[in-house]
């Protein structure tokens, strides 16, 4: 197989010479390809983290909004409303440049000797070494860095949805129940953990599945980010290309972006299932209509 592998890429030393399906072998495997087939992985790894920091988000913004604390619910009131509000797009693009900028502003007053104005017309000026990443960085920590960006532009976004969909569920856990946990001594604290915040997710479900496969089809918002995910290696691979290149072909952008639609068909597909044999599972013992079905 060793043998097999060696001579396979040996012989894609000159593509010019190849044909049929040689050529095609050659060129689904060349580093360009690989780089397309690794960007899956970027997206589903920014869904992986994504979900469960939007979630976080998502209950802090909710405990937020029914805070009793003065400030405290009005944050979350304001947390909610402005992230809802406003278009996804400007926001992906909002909140990485101010999460940059904020960093590098708080590094340049304290690594640099010079602490002159920083914004100078519209230029944004900082020292070398208030740079994020430093300049002399590995390639791939300048993309780790942009990846990370991208997540927290993610999971504050999607988070703002999150804590609108738990605020609603924990609301609507039957306050009988609530007191009559009170009745036997439980105090505020005791009752939501163990009553109210065990018997919300029956309830937030599915909001939190509409969000799920939101958050799946906004994955190709990464490509206005600046990162090299599916849809950039596709408009690039797929583009026409002309003599100079190692594999000439004409516009097959058409071909890609359908490989795309099937994947995304896949993903969603596959996360409806899930979270129906979920909720499912979940209802059994609910006093909701699915519940009762479930018991019967």
């Amino acid at each position: 197989m060793r043998g097999f592998l060696f001579c396979m890429f040996e012989s894609c030393a000159d593509p010019s010479s190849l044909t049929g399906l040689a050529w095609f072998a050659c060129y689904l495997t060349n580093g360009k390809h690989l780089l397309f087939y690794q960007s899956f992985g970027t997206v589903l790894g920014l869904l992986a983290l994504a979900a469960p920091l939007a979630l976080l988000f998502g209950f802090a913004g909710a405990l937020a909004k029914r805070s009793q604390i003065p400030g405290l619910r009005q944050i979350g009131q304001v947390y909610v409303a402005m992230v809802r509000g406003i278009p996804d797009v400007v926001f992906f693009l909002f909140v990485p440049l101010l999460i940059d900028q904020g960093i590098e502003v708080v590094r340049h007053y304290s690594l640099c000797e010079s602490t002159g104005p920083i914004y100078q017309g519209n230029d944004f000026v900082v020292c070398d070494a208030a740079k994020m990443p430093l300049s002399s960085a590995e390639p791939w920590v300048h993309s780790l860095y942009g990846f990370a960006l991208a997540l927290a532009a993610y999971a504050i976004v999607f988070g703002a949805f999150a804590a609108n969909t738990l605020d609603g569920a924990l609301s609507a856990v039957p306050t009988a129940q609530l007191e009559t946990a009170r009745a036997y001594g439980m105090n505020a604290r005791q009752s939501f953990v163990r009553i109210q915040l065990p018997q919300m997710w029956i309830y937030a479900l599915p909001g939190l599945a509409n969000l799920w496969q939101i958050l799946i089809k906004a994955t190709p918002l990464l490509f206005l980010l600046g990162i090299e995910d599916i849809v950039y290696w596709a408009r690039e691979l797929g583009g026409t290309k002309g003599s100079r290149f190692a594999y000439p072909h004409p516009d097959w952008r058409i071909y890609y972006f359908a490989a795309l639609l099937v994947f995304y068909m896949i993903m969603t597909w596959g996360s409806e299932k899930v979270f129906n044999r979920l909720q499912v599972r979940m209802s059994v013992g609910q006093a909701t209509l699915s519940g009762k079905g479930a018991a019967l």
